[in-house]
């Protein structure tokens, strides 16, 4: 699917963690852009593989899932529109900590991770700006599961 990157920037500019960065900012991101779609039940990526890619979804659901052994995998995150998946392509090694899977038709747009790191060395207060916001998405995330967690193992024995 090819898009425009100046189309790829006005849909950008409208999801929460990017609607109030520098117009000049949206349109770097929109430059390592790209839209992908995703059948129901296609992976997105996989834990432990390389993770050079993140998404916005625009349309449909993607489940973040933590293998378990010897158990199902667990979905600790139901992503819908305007919400990021990933930022392990953020930080070394970048590798996946978990499976992603679109648990039904989805649009996204995904971003190309090394072309997006590239744009951060060049321009610090890009780089300031989305770590800023993904490190607040990490913080949500993570709180996120914290609930999955205790919601899953809350009936346990007290200590």
């Amino acid at each position: 699917m090819s898009v425009p990157s100046a189309i790829l920037a006005e849909l950008l500019a409208r999801h929460a963690p990017f609607n109030d960065l520098d117009p000049h900012h949206v349109v770097e991101l929109a430059g390592c852009a790209e839209e992908v779609a995703f059948a129901e039940d296609e992976v997105v990526f996989r834990e432990g593989s390389q993770a050079d890619t993140w998404h916005v979804v625009r349309e449909g659901r993607i489940a973040v899932r933590i293998a378990r052994p010897g158990r199902a995998a667990m979905t600790v995150a139901t992503l819908g529109p305007g919400e990021v998946v990933g930022w392990s392509w953020l930080f070394p090694p970048y590798r996946w900590t978990s499976d992603a899977v679109a648990i039904e038709a989805t649009r996204a747009i995904a971003f190309d991770g090394r072309c997006i790191r590239l744009r951060c060395d060049e321009d610090a207060v890009l780089g300031r700006d989305l770590m800023l916001r993904f490190a607040q998405i990490a913080i949500d995330r993570l709180q996120t599961t914290r609930f999955q967690l205790l919601d899953v193992y809350g009936d346990g024995p007290s200590r």
